[in-house]
């Protein structure tokens, strides 16, 4: 969805799919580059969409990808890519690839800059202090060693540039800014970045972007380097198998030994089937209980009325379904007043707050839809919006990690038979209307789908 004269306006007809695990910061490239080019991106990173380990593993899957890694994309009519760089390529406009032949060329080269001088040394050296990996001194010094001449190129490249390439975002600052996300979040504590202001301002001017905050949230610079921790090391290692049992006499005596090394051999082809160390840490998210298996199932299909909302028109098909289908039962309608409108200051920053709200609400989207709304001007605006939840109470309270943003705002229960219900749903869908309850007028809007 990209915003075109204050109302929702469709670059493309079709939606593509990007399947991945949550937190993958390879696919955090083409989900920012969608973000910037307003490219349908729907990202499969949870059940029952992808499992990791068994999606990425089944026949279907693996004919379309034949490694079976992720990220990996597919389009409607079929297309498909692998490889994350390939990926943000194809979901990026030609602002982001290069508008000449000279800036494309550019792009490409920090693009391959990343892959080559950023990611083997930022690996070894924060793969230890997450425990993935053991440590090992000489590689960790020389890997310090090898970022230091990364962030010194980085450095006076930026020494009279806002961005790498031109002067806008491009897709070099996006896979640069990615490949570095967990040495600035991990082990670049200020007095080691403090040789490279260059660097540090240039990449948090970009996760300040509101395209990229949408995908990264607020992203916290580390304060002190992280170390190798021996105790979470030993916690992430699978378990060893017992040793086979030696048994007494010439013969004999060989065939535990024969039977150790045919495990060695057995065991090498799985090892080749897995994700990197990296991948492993971060979809190694510990299983937690869906927040409403305990409500029954409903016939209001959230995901069909999304796809209606998003590709066919709002007023004519999209809030007609959702009336003929609603669940009244299994489903209820809130209204959302933001608190603190005094507080709003420039309407960007204001649409920042619902954007990092929606972010962290990520795991809510399956059972959850929303329109909100930013109305008024610099300095005199106001929030509010539509919320539709699976069940008849608020959501945010089921899980400890929708609770951050919800208390600043007033929720008021709507009635799905009144008037003032559906005069409020379709105005705050189709976002046009008097808002008469509101007295400001219509700036831009959000929607949580």
């Amino acid at each position: 969805l990209c915003y075109h004269a204050g109302k929702p306006h469709m670059l493309s007809s079709s939606f593509q799919t990007l399947y991945t695990y949550p937190e993958n910061w390879r696919a955090f490239k083409a989900q920012i580059a969608a973000q910037y080019s307003g490219a349908r991106l729907k990202v499969a990173s949870s059940p029952p969409a992808f499992t990791f380990g068994q999606t990425n593993r089944a026949p279907a899957f693996l004919n379309n990808f034949p490694l079976g890694k992720v990220p990996a994309f597919q389009g409607d009519d079929g297309f498909c890519l692998f490889e994350s760089n390939a990926i943000a390529h194809y979901l990026s406009n030609d602002a982001l690839r290069g508008a000449t032949p000279q800036a494309a060329a550019q792009i490409l080269q920090w693009v391959s800059f990343a892959d080559s001088e950023i990611i083997p040394p930022a690996s070894a050296w924060v793969f230890p202090t997450l425990g993935i990996m053991q440590f090992n001194k000489q590689a960790t010094e020389q890997a310090k060693e090898d970022v230091k001449k990364v962030l010194t190129v980085l450095n006076q490249h930026l020494n009279t540039r806002t961005f790498l390439v031109g002067e806008r975002v491009s897709l070099a600052d996006i896979t640069v800014v990615c490949s570095m996300l967990w040495l600035y979040k991990q082990v670049l504590e200020p007095s080691f970045r403090q040789p490279y202001p260059n660097v540090t301002r240039w990449f948090v001017t970009c996760i300040n972007q509101p395209q990229f905050k949408t995908v990264l949230g607020d992203v916290k610079l580390c304060e002190k380097m992280a170390q190798f921790d021996a105790k979470k090391f030993a916690e992430m290692q699978p378990k060893k198998e017992a040793p086979p049992k030696k048994e007494k006499g010439g013969k004999e005596a060989a065939k535990p030994q024969e039977k150790k090394e045919k495990k060695k051999e057995e065991k090498k082809p799985a090892q080749e089937e897995e994700m990197d160390d990296c991948d492993a840490v971060l979809a190694a998210e510990p299983k937690t209980k869906d927040p409403f298996a305990h409500l029954p199932k409903s016939p209001f299909v959230m995901d069909e009325f999304k796809r209606k909302y998003s590709n066919e028109d709002t007023l004519s098909v999209a809030i007609p379904h959702f009336w003929e289908h609603f669940d009244r039962e299994g489903y209820s309608i809130w209204y959302s007043v933001y608190k603190y409108p005094e507080e709003l200051t420039l309407t960007f920053k204001s649409c920042n707050l619902i954007t990092g709200m929606f972010q962290r609400l990520d795991k809510l989207r399956k059972n959850a839809f929303a329109s909100v709304i930013l109305f008024g001007t610099n300095n005199d605006s106001s929030i509010s919006g539509i919320w539709i939840f699976r069940g008849q109470e608020l959501a945010f309270t089921l899980s400890e990690d929708w609770q951050i943003d919800y208390e600043s705002y007033d929720w008021r229960k709507l009635d799905p038979n009144s008037e003032e219900c559906k005069t409020m749903v379709k105005e705050y869908f189709a976002w046009e209307g008097d808002f008469k309850h509101v007295g400001k007028a219509f700036n831009q809007g959000k929607v949580f789908k």
